[in-house]
């Protein structure tokens, strides 16, 4: 069955449009406490969600219309007000919840928003429970008897638990003295967690990006515009710059010279380390948009990497298939499955630090054997319900550019799973190449489009 609403990561769009408004929200709020109602109904508890969210302005309408689903289907509530992603996460699994919400659209613009779900486990929702989920939207909003209405309450120490857990995942017997750290926090959910991680750690951090008001998500700052953190890194004379994204669950680090560093070189430092410590447990999971360098660098050390399909949630499955411990993808969502249960920023990055600081190196020398090969990705606004993989047009363009390309490279054509866009990437050796390849084939796509919407 093909989910409806839910993309790749969780529900999201322009607030005011569908899915994105009060009314939607409300009756999905509904539906996610019937499915999840009928679950622990069979282990005779009653359920309670965990409700977080970012700094987006639209989180308080979207928090409120959620809310009262949840407690018209007799679920109880806790909010935690703004908390980054993986904290939504790791609360649901230690105060034993039935699920947790977080309502962000992560990376997007501020006048997105969207709602994604964890399980009691903190890992992401199956397929299946999404299905039913939507499924029940299609009934008829019923309301539980009065007495059975879910109540609320607020967390107040929701953000000092989650430093708390942060900072265990980062070895007992050492710490970041001695660092200067800049840590860009995006104006999203991890504005007040994020710096004083590193703070109580022993560092010396620059917070930058930690002035939400609403509007401010995303907006030059973040793992979204790493130029900012080049230039702040190197203002501040820090040894390293972390940045992470609206909800804190992507990460992209700078050294002191101001080079940057992706998902894939970030995850071959950790991989290394584990490597080398024996903790590795396998290989490592990428996803069909990971570096060939990156590929090429895990197999001179010997390390495996698997590819998933593009999207944490897939990368996670393939992890838990494989029983590996490391995965990601080069956009920054990293996954310590020993540490976390879902891509967290913060605990990549401190993984990070602990591959450094255990080495006595410098992140350029870590991240050094991984060349990566120039890749160009454009994306190509698609009109909505448009099969590309069924266009004739599309296949031959694709097959034209994988002729050309040869052995040199590759392409790849997906559809986003959290915007209107078919995502076009092609990597070479050479980059003249894949810019090139790249524009060649989103101009025969976009033309495609132009002539089906017209």
């Amino acid at each position: 069955m093909t989910r409806q609403q839910f993309g790749t990561d969780g529900i999201r769009g322009r607030v005011g449009d569908p899915p994105s408004t009060p009314e939607f929200v409300l009756k999905l709020g509904w539906a996610a406490g019937r499915v999840l109602a009928a679950e622990v109904a069979r282990a005779g508890t009653r359920p309670a969600v965990l409700i977080g969210k970012d700094t987006r302005i639209s989180g308080y309408l979207l928090e409120a219309a959620l809310e009262s689903g949840l407690s018209a289907a007799g679920v109880d509530v806790y909010l935690s007000g703004p908390l980054p992603t993986p904290a939504v996460a790791y609360l649901t699994r230690a105060l034993r919840l039935s699920a947790g919400i977080v309502i962000s659209a992560s990376h997007n613009p501020f006048d997105d928003n969207g709602i994604k779900f964890f399980g009691a486990t903190g890992a992401k929702l199956p397929d299946a429970v999404e299905h039913a989920i939507e499924r029940t939207m299609a009934l008829p909003l019923t309301c539980v008897p009065s007495a059975d209405l879910g109540k609320a309450r607020r967390i107040e120490d929701a953000a000092g638990r989650y430093i708390e857990f942060c900072k265990s995942t980062f070895p007992n017997e050492r710490d970041l003295k001695g660092w200067r750290i800049v840590v860009d926090c995006a104006n999203g959910a991890g504005y007040h967690v994020a710096p004083p991680v590193f703070h109580e750690l022993g560092a010396e951090v620059i917070a930058v990006g930690c002035e939400p008001n609403g509007t401010n998500i995303n907006d030059g700052v973040g793992t979204t515009v790493p130029a900012h953190l080049r230039q702040v890194t190197l203002e501040h004379g820090a040894d390293i710059g972390i940045a992470l994204d609206g909800d804190g669950d992507r990460l992209v680090m700078a050294d002191s010279e101001g080079r940057l560093y992706d998902g894939d070189q970030l995850l071959y430092v950790i991989a290394m380390d584990y490597h080398v410590r024996g903790a590795l447990s396998g290989g490592v999971v990428g996803t069909l948009m990971s570096n060939l360098g990156f590929e090429q660098a895990l197999q001179k050390a010997g390390v495996m990497l698997e590819r998933a399909a593009v999207g944490d949630r897939y990368v996670l499955e393939r992890m838990n298939e494989k029983g590996w411990h490391l995965g990601g993808e080069n956009s920054g969502h990293l996954i310590c499955l020993d540490k976390h249960t879902t891509g967290d920023g913060i605990v990549a990055a401190l993984a990070v630090l602990r591959a450094l600081n255990g080495g006595m190196t410098t992140l350029q020398a870590a991240a050094s054997p991984v060349t990566l090969f120039p890749q160009r990705l454009i994306n190509v606004r698609m009109p909505k319900g448009f099969n590309s993989k069924a266009s004739a047009t599309i296949r031959a363009a694709e097959a034209d550019a994988r002729e050309a390309l040869g052995v040199a490279g590759r392409i790849l054509l997906r559809p986003s799973g959290t915007e209107p866009v078919l995502r076009v990437m092609v990597e070479a050796a050479d980059r003249a190449m894949a810019d090139g390849c790249a524009q060649r084939v989103a101009d025969s796509i976009a033309a495609t489009f132009a002539s089906a919407a017209g």
